[in-house]
């Protein structure tokens, strides 16, 4: 009987241990049954492991150290489907460290002028260059403008230079409908990478990277907005 199954599904403080040479703190390690949990929802899990309960006024401050998941339930999460060895085959670079940077200044430049930075930084010496986490599409420097002239970029120094290179181009944006719409016209032009920010929300991050699978395109992810919840020592997230 559901209705009386409470002693079944709650959480259950299973260990409690004192921080060393800290007082009034401690571990607390805590069991709850996957099937409080909906497969696959990275929002769902989090709701519970790092939700409300934050802001329970019985507590000072709360701080997730570590999580063990069950592989009966991680293997719901897929993700992307490449990683870092399909972006070495990609780019055809092996046995030293790929080379990267990020295109400075980040804001203010026009598309012509952001694209030329790539080009001068893939043409120096780089595998690829990046954008970074708060280029969307302002007025300087609309999407489209960017993606085509990164590309370009792109494709002339791979031509001048006979290896092939990259950009991660930026498909965040105020909608998913948009960000689909940025991410198949990234793919459209030629390029196998998209990157988004963190801060988009773990449902937007599980749908592009789905896509990413689908699409075969390689997914990087920006942590923009991390150290919110992660910098204190104190409460947020290890």
């Amino acid at each position: 009987d559901l209705l009386t199954a409470c002693d079944v599904y709650r959480a259950k403080a299973y260990y409690v241990e004192e921080v060393p040479n800290s007082a009034d703190e401690f571990f607390a390690f805590i069991a709850y049954e996957c099937d409080l949990f909906e497969e696959g929802s990275i929002a769902n899990l989090t709701a519970s492991i790092i939700g409300n309960v934050f802001g329970f006024k019985a507590v000072k401050a709360l701080r997730l150290e570590d999580m063990r998941i069950p592989y009966a339930y991680l293997k719901g999460f897929i993700g992307p489907a490449a990683g870092v060895i399909v972006e070495r085959e990609r780019l055809d670079v092996f046995g030293r460290p790929l080379l990267g940077a990020t295109v400075k200044p980040k804001l203010g430049l026009s598309g012509k002028n952001y694209g030329r930075v790539v080009y001068e930084g893939l043409k120096g010496g780089l595998d690829f260059l990046k954008d970074d986490e708060n280029i969307n599409s302002q007025p300087f420097m609309r999407w489209r403008e960017r993606f085509l002239y990164v590309m370009e970029g792109v494709n002339k120094s791979a031509a001048r230079t006979g290896s092939v290179k990259g950009s991660y181009l930026n498909v965040t944006a105020a909608t998913m409908e948009e960000m689909y719409d940025r991410a198949a016209f990234a793919k459209e032009i030629g390029s196998v990478i998209i990157m988004i920010d963190l801060i988009i929300g773990y449902t937007a991050i599980q749908t592009i990277a789905y896509w990413s699978r689908k699409n075969d395109m390689i997914l990087h992810l920006h942590r923009a907005g991390h150290s919110t919840y992660t910098r204190q020592k104190t409460h947020g997230i290890n």
